[in-house]
């Protein structure tokens, strides 16, 4: 829609992973290497995690085409929430094997088979495993045990695990202890710096054949960096908001009061406003008074939390939604006559809560995460102690 306002070729923000658009920053470059130096490797497991959005499906594919064709047949699986039984199956698939049994160790058998030829073709197998946080424990024994195919003392498939920071507790517990051995690298890919995030922007914009229109003031990165914190997937949302706006304003400089109003409009998409389930609630009918105080009490609380979780990106359950929806109605009775505007404006309202409860999840979560850390390090102090 602004492409051809700004004379740019094409989209240059879009959010699908795109390695035409891959932007080579410090992280990128480092977590780069380390894929390139397990390649050179030949064997065991590489492991590069980091935040959702952080650009590593980007990387996998940015290194898919740099890989020697004639010598490495890479796979990637994707839909990683599976059982030990289904994962042997798909990799199977993802090879291009038949899979027209039940039976694990016929499959196991074909998957050998091919992994041998391959061998002698002089050829070797790449397995990429993305979301990898999302898989079970006897899963990941299975590719630890896949792992274990040789010809002689040579590895014939090598594996690749990309996931978020949980894949780093997964590879901590003690039962993961077999596959730790295997991994030869490990690198955690963290946000953009602020010169990294202009970096990036720029880059992206001149892919497309940027000319410096819009021009962006310095605090308008400055605002794009402070919102997006440096995670390439929230600036491109920001970003490709914040040349939509432009266009539909038809400006041509684009400053930080501009960053300011996208970012608040995409706040108030994600999440409810302050205080709406007070405003719902206001002059209730008299059917409804008791349902409608429960509302306002409710939205004290969500008051509390809703300016802090509209800034965050995560996803997650709505449990405390379903509950606040039942008192919507009293009991699961549908009001009627002039009401029932205001209760259908108030169900969709609940519908935007949904996403802002899962946001809460996801801070839960990452303080989980930083608890359990400091409660191993303070377990190691204490063995380490005389």
């Amino acid at each position: 829609m602004y492409e051809s306002f700004y004379g740019l070729t094409a989209k240059p923000f879009q959010l699908s992973p795109d390695p035409e658009f891959f932007f080579g920053s410090r992280g990128h470059r480092r977590a780069m290497a380390y894929l390139e130096y397990g390649l050179h490797q030949a064997e065991g497991f590489i492991v590069v995690t980091g935040e959702v959005g952080a650009g590593k499906t980007t990387l996998v594919q940015q290194l898919l085409r740099r890989l020697p064709v004639n010598n490495v047949v890479p796979v990637q699986i994707v839909t990683t929430q599976l059982e030990a039984e289904d994962l042997v199956r798909i990799v199977a698939s993802s090879f291009g094997l038949p899979t027209d049994t039940s039976d694990k160790s016929t499959l196991l058998i074909r998957l050998e088979q091919y992994l041998r030829q391959l061998h002698a073709e002089g050829k070797r197998a790449l397995l990429i495993v993305d979301e990898a946080q999302n898989l079970g424990a006897r899963a990941i024994e299975e590719l630890r045990m896949l792992s274990n195919f040789q010809v002689g003392t040579k590895a014939i498939l090598q594996s690749f695990l990309l996931g978020q920071p949980e894949l780093r507790d997964l590879m901590q517990r003690p039962e993961m202890r077999q596959l730790k051995q295997r991994i030869i690298a490990a690198y955690h890919l963290g946000p953009l710096d602020r010169a990294e995030t202009q970096q990036y922007i720029e880059h992206r914009l001149a892919h497309v054949g940027w000319k410096n229109d819009p021009a962006f003031d310095t605090a308008a990165f400055d605002r794009i960096f402070a919102v997006t914190h440096g995670i390439p997937r929230r600036i491109n949302s920001l970003a490709d908001r914040l040349l939509l706006s432009g266009f539909l304003a038809e400006r041509h400089q684009l400053g930080e009061q501009d960053v300011v109003e996208v970012a608040d409009e995409l706040r108030l998409e994600l999440g409810p406003r302050r205080g709406f389930l007070r405003d719902a609630a206001a002059a209730p009918a008299d059917g409804e008074r008791a349902s409608a105080e429960a509302l306002a009490d409710f939205g004290d609380e969500i008051d509390a939390v809703s300016t802090s979780t509209a800034l965050n990106g995560s996803h997650g359950g709505t449990d405390r939604i379903a509950l606040s929806g039942q008192g919507v109605n009293g009991a699961g009775r549908r009001p009627s006559g002039a009401s029932s505007g205001r209760v259908a404006d108030l169900e969709h309202r609940v519908e935007m809560l949904e996403s802002a409860t899962g946001m809460i999840f996801g801070a839960l979560k990452k303080v989980l995460r930083l608890l359990r850390g400091r409660a191993s390090g303070a377990e190691a102090t204490e063995r380490d102690s005389p």
